[in-house]
């Protein structure tokens, strides 16, 4: 079970998560589906509570909220804000564990809309599962587990995969963070989400694969030398290559964010160990970095 300093970190992240995908969701669709799995009674209400604040955009849409809990006290508590909820807005609580999550997100006709899914799952990630949260090409994961789930989100179809193992503050361990998705954008906002959380909450972020266990502190300005060591690796490994893919390493491949990427190359340009196109300017996107030596 996770001690409530955990739970704390994961509704955080989860409404910070939420408040970025919500918004772009509705933009994109008519219809919409939130699966909340494993969630505490707390948790659902933060996010139910979200969702109620976004009711001016989700009229003449249709948004489905899904609730996967054993929390006995959840109608009580959810029953208020369902109230004030405008009609396009369905929840439906169901009780369970989270495995139940495929059976759910058919039931409520998910399929062919974009999905959002947060799943607390204490034990193995399934393939079933995880084939249900893809929701075809339509879906994003948001997982805690305890352990690395890089590989198993891969193979369930998640093209974008990052994650990172929380480390709380006196050195608790919580678990991995892991999050699947299709867009870059929405990889962006996880990432920038779980490092503003973290700042909040004193919590720091090792990469769950590090033999080394080594943690970043995500409060002010960030260490980048071991960012800029990765990027020197991954174009040692890989050859020249565009900002907009050392970007996209970043955020699958280490704990750090998009933005310190482009600051650990500018770094890199400054020492001389790497090469632009361009002589000066912004970095952009499609700007081709290679190495100088």
């Amino acid at each position: 079970m996770p001690t409530d300093r955990t739970t704390d970190f994961l509704r955080e992240l989860l409404v910070r998560q939420l408040t970025t995908w919500l918004p772009a969701a509705l933009h994109r669709s008519r219809r919409a589906t939130v699966a909340l799995a494993g969630v505490d009674a707390a948790s659902a209400e933060a996010a139910l509570r979200l969702v109620a604040a976004h009711g001016d955009q989700a009229r003449g849409r249709q948004v489905t909220v899904l609730v996967l809990a054993a929390a006995a006290d959840l109608p009580a508590r959810l029953g208020p804000i369902e109230a004030e909820l405008p009609a396009e807005v369905t929840v439906h609580l169901l009780p369970g564990d989270p495995y139940r999550l495929p059976v759910a997100v058919k039931a409520a006709g998910a399929a062919g809309a974009p999905l959002f899914s947060f799943v607390d799952l204490p034990g193995a990630v399934t393939p079933k599962l995880l084939t249900a949260a893809t929701n075809g090409r339509t879906g994003e994961l948001l997982l805690h587990t305890g352990d690395s789930a890089r590989d198993v989100l891969v193979s369930a179809g998640f093209p974008l995969v990052a994650e990172v193992a929380p480390v709380l503050p006196g050195g608790e361990a919580a678990g991995v963070i892991a999050f699947g998705s299709r867009s870059d954008r929405s990889l962006e906002a996880v990432r920038d989400a779980l490092w503003a959380v973290g700042a909040d909450l004193d919590v720091r972020y090792r990469d769950p694969l590090d033999p080394t266990g080594t943690t970043v502190d995500v409060v002010g300005d960030p260490d980048l030398e071991p960012l800029a060591h990765e990027l020197l690796a991954e174009l040692r490994a890989g050859g020249s290559r565009p900002v907009t893919e050392l970007r996209r390493h970043t955020l699958t491949a280490t704990v750090y964010r998009a933005a310190d990427a482009n600051q650990a190359l500018a770094d890199l340009l400054d020492a001389g160990d790497v090469r632009r196109e361009r002589e000066a300017g912004r970095l952009a996107g499609d700007e081709i970095i290679t190495l100088a030596r």
